[in-house]
């Protein structure tokens, strides 16, 4: 391209001074054209005719020089012409080799300019089919993820039916664990009813045979009984009170325990609260016959040791004291169930019952705190069997939960009073 535009540079340039040359020539021409026309003066006729053989001769002369001048001039016109053509034709030739290589250039930008046309449609084409394989990447994805998601649930649905019959199954087992378990504890609070009732015969006869020799021997004097009979009046009235504010804690605990979702515990304590209920109302509607009980006559024949410290009661008082261990013991079973139920933490001192030990009592013979003493006492072995399952220290018959004997008297370990 450099050297076609520098050919054309010179072409150019020479055709401008050949266009020069001409024209100074052409110049000269006149100039000395004009000069002879303007030298020959106006002379006579008669003395051109008489001049006219002499000076013939100069002018042919001068003719032919001007004729060969002018054939120099046409033959310089000439080679300037031919030269003219050749620098027309050569400059020709560049325009068509220039024209011939912007055809080239332009054919070769069309040329890529469809090579791009292509690569962009082939690019339109890849990007669509890049598009299309996406969305069916994302649609195998799709089927793939619902796949997965059925196989899921149909795992999880088969999970949950294997979970179900294995717990159908532990069901089974474990009923016929129990039914197994209540078949030996029944034989076993059969056996223990029997050495019971056996072991109460004994105690029930040597009591009668203790209490009609301690009858016969001494008899409370008119004055201790009266006194035993203020002390009980004072105490029957301190536990009425006491008994009332107990009821209203209950409530404020069975709250607790329906916002802990406790809700066997919580059937539990509504139970037990309304077995207070019913034992204030009897006492508010009982009327006792001090002069006529006889307890108030009888005299101590047992003694007890409670936190280091010994106290004296009658048979009266030592039957008290048993009935509270064995109402703690039922109530304690009932309790262990219900938290067993619930999945809760075995915690009897949790308990309401065993924090209130006052079901059963009905003021006499005995100090509150004695009865409540031995009350939880029968409790906690009671809540250790019920939640345990099982029959450590009692038994049950006849729809009642009753201590073992043994178990009894290692806890009262009532001692005759010398």
């Amino acid at each position: 391209m450099k050297c076609s535009r520098a050919l054309t540079v010179a072409i150019l340039s020479l055709l401008l001074g050949a266009g020069v040359l001409v024209a100074q020539q052409d110049q000269q021409d006149e100039r000395q054209s004009k000069p002879a026309k303007q030298t020959r003066p106006e002379q006579n006729p008669k003395l051109e005719a008489q001049q006219q053989p002499n000076q013939q001769q100069p002018e042919r002369v001068q003719q032919e020089r001007q004729r060969e001048q002018n054939q120099q001039q046409r033959q310089q016109r000439e080679q300037q012409n031919q030269q003219q053509q050749q620098q027309n034709q050569q400059q020709e030739r560049v325009q068509q080799e220039r024209q011939r290589e912007q055809n080239q250039q332009q054919q070769q930008q069309e040329r890529i300019q469809q090579q791009n046309q292509q690569l962009e449609h082939q690019r339109q084409q890849q990007q669509a089919q890049q598009e299309r394989l996406r969305e069916q990447t994302q649609q195998q994805q799709e089927r793939i993820q619902q796949q997965n998601q059925q196989q899921e649930r149909a795992q999880q649905e088969q999970l949950r039916e294997q979970n179900q019959q294995q717990e159908r199954v532990q069901q089974q087992q474990q009923q016929q664990r129990i039914q197994q378990q209540t078949y030996r504890n029944q034989a076993q609070q059969e056996r223990q009813q029997q050495l019971n009732q056996q072991q109460q015969e004994r105690a029930q006869q040597q009591w009668q045979q203790q209490q009609q020799q301690h009858e016969q021997r001494e008899r409370l004097s008119q004055e201790r009984q009266q006194q035993l009979i203020q002390q009980q009046q004072q105490r029957l009235t301190q536990y009425r009170q006491r008994l009332d504010e107990q009821q209203s804690r209950l409530q404020g605990q069975a709250e607790s325990l329906q916002q802990q979702r406790r809700m066997a515990q919580y059937r539990f304590q509504q139970d037990y609260l309304e077995r207070l209920r019913d034992q204030d109302r009897r006492l508010h509607e009982e009327r006792h016959d001090y002069d006529n009980d006889p307890y108030f006559y009888t005299a101590p024949i047992y003694r007890y040791n409670r936190g280091g410290a010994y106290y004296e009661t009658n048979q009266y008082g030592a039957d008290l004291l048993r009935q509270a261990v064995n109402l703690g013991y039922q109530e304690g079973v009932r309790s262990g169930a219900a938290d067993r139920e619930d999945n809760w933490r075995p915690d009897y001192r949790n308990s309401y019952a065993y924090q209130d030990a006052t079901y059963g009592y009905n003021g006499y013979y005995v100090d509150s705190e004695d009865y409540r003493y031995y009350f939880r006492e029968g409790f906690q072995r009671g809540y250790e069997d019920g939640y345990n399952d099982g029959y450590q220290y009692g038994y049950y018959s006849n729809g009642s939960y009753g201590v073992l004997g043994n178990v009894l008297s290692m806890i009262l370990n009532l001692q005759p009073r010398r």
